[in-house]
């Protein structure tokens, strides 16, 4: 066992005697790296005591859904699906770089009210060691209606997280990271349900290219495509250039370019001055990977 293994168990060990002193729980589910290995460790530690729980929205990628489901069927825990409506609130439609806050604010919200009709006690997050690091308004949302974090609690960090998944054979083992529809509009440009279809559409082409770690940033006509550096030389090739203009055209863009700097998680945050504070990170700091509210 390597080091790194070694101390991935031993947090194991303490996130699941967090998880089996608590009554019970429900856990935010979207069907990412962090959720899906905190579902599965939750049933672990207390079976039908623990519910996940998924927010279905327009901001919720159909490929997200997919892997969560595929997650469910595989390990067999309980599991709901909640419509949030965060696409009704003129705060999150806004935009500004809170947006996160009213989107996690809705879905923590719903969850409380499942809790509250079925009988949970708790209600847990995937937040993780890292994102204490990252810009991430809807962490606010969790503290105020009382969310718990038990991978950040046991000290479980991103790449713990992947390895430990993969011990286990989660399909997200190796998953790029993921985030809601509306983290690919810049802020101050409104939500529309048409710029999260557009957006949604986009990434479904790129997936059925062959790309995994990408994004489609919506600015108004423009599509801003981005690339990890392992994948940014293929879309540059003068063949997949032109897949890729009439592809993302289809989809009512006008002009398509490709970011040069290749993909970044928070990219959109580069805009925003926030100045650094005692252990955190202003955005736009490149970082091996982080979670945060806009990716």
């Amino acid at each position: 066992m390597s080091p790194l293994e070694k101390i991935a168990a031993e947090k194991e060990g303490k996130l699941l005697e967090i998880l089996a002193s608590m009554e019970s729980a429900i856990v935010a589910f979207s069907g990412g790296v962090d959720s899906a290995y905190l579902a599965v460790v939750a049933h672990q530690a207390l079976g039908e005591r623990s519910l996940a729980v998924t927010g279905e929205s327009p901001s919720y990628p159909e490929h997200q859904r997919r892997l969560a489901l595929e997650v469910i069927e595989k390990f067999g825990f309980a599991h709901r699906f909640v419509r949030t409506d965060e696409i009704e609130n003129p705060e999150y439609m806004k935009n500004l770089p809170d947006r996160c806050f009213h989107c996690k604010n809705e879905l923590y919200t719903r969850l409380k009210a499942v809790s509250a009709e079925s009988g949970f006690r708790f209600i847990l997050d995937g937040a993780n060691a890292d994102d204490r690091m990252d810009f991430r308004p809807g962490r606010r949302a969790a503290r105020l209606l009382g969310v718990r974090s038990p991978l950040e609690e046991a000290e479980l960090t991103k790449a713990e997280i992947r390895l430990l998944s993969e011990k286990r054979k989660l399909p997200t083992a190796s998953e790029p990271a993921s985030a809601c529809l509306a983290s690919r509009v810049p802020y101050e440009s409104p939500i529309t349900i048409q710029k999260l279809a557009q957006v949604e559409q986009g990434e479904e082409a790129l997936r059925r290219l062959g790309f995994r770690q990408m994004r489609v940033r919506h600015h108004d006509s423009l599509a801003r495509l981005e690339f990890a550096p392992d994948e940014l030389s293929r879309a540059l090739a003068p063949s997949m250039r032109a897949t890729l203009v009439a592809e993302i055209k289809k989809l009512g863009y006008r002009y398509v370019t490709i970011d040069l700097e290749g993909y970044r998680t928070g990219s959109l945050n580069e805009v925003l001055e926030w100045p650094s504070r005692s252990g955190s990170r202003a955005p736009g700091t490149p970082t091996t990977e982080k979670a945060g509210g806009s990716k």
